[in-house]
């Protein structure tokens, strides 16, 4: 009878599970996985990952040799570029074209002093006070004084 009473009660869905199968089940289920010791050590890798930067001092004597200038920026390389010996219109198209590929490639520019200027790519950047006195004197003035005394 006691059959019958559980056949009734499990059709209504108060069928009585047993606590202690599904715990043991559970416990059948998780498995230990064994944890291997190797006697390896971990390898320690540097965080400064980035290679050694390079400072490449040009005085470009014709536009021909801008190019190159600009291809040791282009493999981030720091450029300083000396423009004092150079003739005014030399010097001019050599700093336009050395800013456009400055701009191109997000890189940053510096004056130094008349006839010198630092050109770094976006991985570099220049801290210089002489800003304030770009600002003061104009940023070409050494260009605009040579042409005034050309004419």
């Amino acid at each position: 009878m006691a059959k019958i009473v559980d056949k009734v009660l499990g059709f209504m869905g108060f069928e009585e599970v047993p606590y202690e199968d599904e715990k043991h089940h559970e416990e059948q289920i998780i498995e230990e996985v064994p944890v291997s010791r190797s006697s390896k050590r971990g390898s320690v890798v540097s965080l400064h990952t980035q290679k050694q930067s390079h400072v490449v001092v040009v005085e470009p004597r014709c536009y021909d040799e801008v190019q190159g200038v600009a291809d040791h920026l282009k493999n981030r390389r720091s450029v300083i570029v000396n423009l004092e010996n150079a003739d005014v219109e030399l010097a001019k198209r050599v700093v336009d074209f050395m800013f456009g590929t400055t701009y191109a490639l997000n890189g940053n520019m510096q004056k130094v002093s008349n006839g010198i200027f630092v050109f770094v790519p976006s991985n570099v950047d220049i801290t210089a006070e002489i800003r304030e006195q770009q600002k003061e004197k104009g940023f070409l003035n050494w260009m605009r004084n040579d042409t005034r005394e050309a004419r």
